[in-house]
């Protein structure tokens, strides 16, 4: 380890991410080594990875479990003790790293909870319910791993953890200074993106309907911390009737949405749109039985 770098592993999962790669990368300099968990790019995500001084491995998803964050945990030559968890899309500021130089020489806690500043059309999106947004994306490799929420037989959900949250041994901190989320492609491939998550929710929405539903192993808790609590009011959502509406008057009306100005009311759009895609796809996954056909469903063109 250089006496200028701070000792932590970071770990970055990519696949065609070219236009994010070079400033998550740059801003990425003070850690003591990188991991970049490629899934057979077919842009420069690999050379530009490699220019910035990363370590690149490649990830072959088998279909089921575990994902790319999963496997790379338990798999990867990590040299240091800690690990942060940086999305392609996310950048980490000199500030945060200082915090986390610092937080890491505290043995009282196992990790940290980082909170994410998301930027959307050039806008930070300050309400709505976004911000702030918190994520355990710093902890000692060994006593974390992400939960399983049981959605591996939906199709088309990508080879990677988003929405699962990391279950972890001990205690856990939170630092200041934000994780700047700012995805440099366009609206298609937000959507795109969505399309997939969509279906990741709606396996969900169906556990937690039909009490399939661990509470991904956090549980829900109105009184927990901040994961806990939204685990036990989406064990309500689910049941709501009206859900595109009710995204869109949440996210827009009561959490102030209206106040990020013409971006936030096209993401409080989208929003409600992809709360839509969710529920006929949960009702798509009641019409096969819970599961899908490889092949369509459907009977029109």
């Amino acid at each position: 380890m250089s006496l200028s770098k701070i000792p932590v592993s970071v770990l970055v999962p990519a696949k065609n991410e070219e236009a994010n790669l070079p400033d998550c990368l740059a801003s990425l300099h003070s850690a003591d080594e990188i991991f970049v968990v490629d899934s057979q790019s077919t842009d420069k995500s690999v050379e530009i990875a490699l220019t910035y001084g990363a370590k690149v491995v490649q990830f072959y998803f088998n279909g089921h479990w575990p994902k790319k964050k999963n496997w790379s945990l338990e798999n990867l030559p990590f040299q240091n003790e800690w690990v942060l968890i940086v999305d392609c899309d996310e950048r980490i500021s000199p500030q945060l790293w200082e915090e986390i130089a610092q937080a890491i020489q505290n043995p009282e806690y196992n990790g940290y909870y980082l909170n994410r500043r998301v930027f959307f059309l050039g806008k930070w999106i300050r309400h709505g319910g976004k911000y702030p947004d918190w994520n355990l994306r710093l902890f000692k490799h060994k006593k974390g791993r992400y939960e399983n929420l049981k959605t591996e037989d939906i199709p088309n959900t990508g080879d990677n953890e988003v929405h699962e949250h990391v279950v972890l041994e001990g205690k856990v901190g939170y630092l200041k200074n934000d994780i700047i989320h700012q995805d440099f492609r366009d609206l298609y491939h937000w959507l795109e993106r969505h399309n997939r998550y969509s279906n990741w929710e709606a396996r969900v929405y169906l556990n937690l309907l039909t009490n399939q539903d661990d509470g991904g192993t956090i549980g829900a808790n109105l009184f927990g911390d901040a994961v806990q609590r939204k685990r036990f009011f989406k064990k309500i959502w689910v049941r709501l009737p009206f859900k595109p509406f009710l995204r869109f008057v949440l996210f827009y009306i009561i959490q102030g949405g209206f106040l990020d100005g013409r971006a936030g009311y096209i993401y409080a759009r989208l929003l409600s749109q992809y709360e839509y895609q969710i529920g006929v796809k949960l009702y798509e996954l009641r019409q096969c039985g819970g599961k899908l056909n490889p092949k369509s469903t459907l009977s029109v063109s």
